[in-house]
């Protein structure tokens, strides 16, 4: 029998291939799942589910500039969310260790997905693992502050 968080890992990837698929609101689906109770959603898989929305903007970023060849409408579905649900764990859940979120990513994919999908996810989420010390500085306030808008530059003096 899998571990529970692996179980979670799991259902919270139902979740939120079943809210894309059905072009519905991951949270409400969510809380519909929840009360259903069958399959039982567990308190991890909700807090995945609910950290990858949160930072759902910032993930996909970060999936877009380091998938290389790889747009994320191209992906196939489980592996977008398995990446979504990898990066949420590796950047923000401080009690998940790296090796740990990157491993339990991979064997979603080669469960769930193509034959060249736990290869390319575990290259993903090592290449941005590597990178974490210099991203973290930018996740931290995350999700982003609205930008600001550029300075004005002041008139130019008539000649």
């Amino acid at each position: 029998m899998p571990p529970a968080r692996s179980k979670a890992r799991k259902r919270a990837l139902d979740i939120l291939f079943e809210a894309e698929l059905r072009d519905s609101p991951v949270l409400d689906l969510l809380a519909e799942r929840t009360t259903m109770g069958s399959p039982p959603v567990s308190p991890y898989a909700a807090d995945l589910v609910r950290g990858v929305t949160v930072h759902k903007a910032r993930i996909d970023e970060l999936i877009g500039e380091y998938a290389e060849g790889w747009t994320l409408d191209r992906m196939p579905a489980v592996d977008r969310n398995v990446l979504r649900i990898g990066l949420y764990e590796l950047l923000w859940a401080d009690d998940v260790p790296d090796g740990v979120a990157i491993s339990e990513a991979v064997l979603l994919a080669r469960d769930l997905s193509t034959d060249a999908s736990p290869a390319f996810i575990n290259g993903l989420l090592a290449r941005i693992a590597d990178l974490k010390p210099s991203l973290t500085t930018d996740l931290a306030g995350d999700p982003a502050p609205a930008e600001e808008p550029a300075p004005v530059p002041p008139a130019s003096p008539e000649p």
